[in-house]
């Protein structure tokens, strides 16, 4: 299916359908590259207006439930927290395939799309 940009409110209008969904989280940052699995409980977003330098957020997706990530040996472990933190930026892409979301930053790409459940 063809890829189409999104505001942030259309984003937020299509991934809220996903709540209570399994979905997997891919990150690809530089050389670093993470894969979770989420049973994804809710969906929020923070403003942060009083950060100490630029590399905090001062937006951030926050994804909210239990789930595993994946080690460096190919494995699952449990997440350490129920949050799954995404920084989003000023000039964040959103895009939607009608399969998966992707959010586009200055630092690192983010794939969310459904799991196998």
């Amino acid at each position: 299916m063809h890829q189409q940009y999104l505001s942030i409110e259309q984003f937020n209008k299509l991934f809220y359908k996903w709540n209570g969904k399994t979905v997997k989280i891919a990150k690809q940052e530089l050389d670093d590259y993470d894969e979770i699995i989420m049973r994804l409980d809710r969906i929020s977003y923070e403003t942060d207006t009083r950060r100490l330098d630029d590399y905090e957020p001062m937006h951030s997706l926050h994804l909210n439930g239990i789930g595993e990530i994946e080690n460096a040996s190919n494995h699952f472990e449990p997440l350490p927290s129920p949050l799954y933190e995404i920084p989003l930026e000023d000039t964040s892409l959103y895009q939607f395939d009608g399969d998966r979301f992707s959010i586009v930053t200055d630092r690192a790409i983010y794939t969310i799309e459904l799991a196998g459940e």
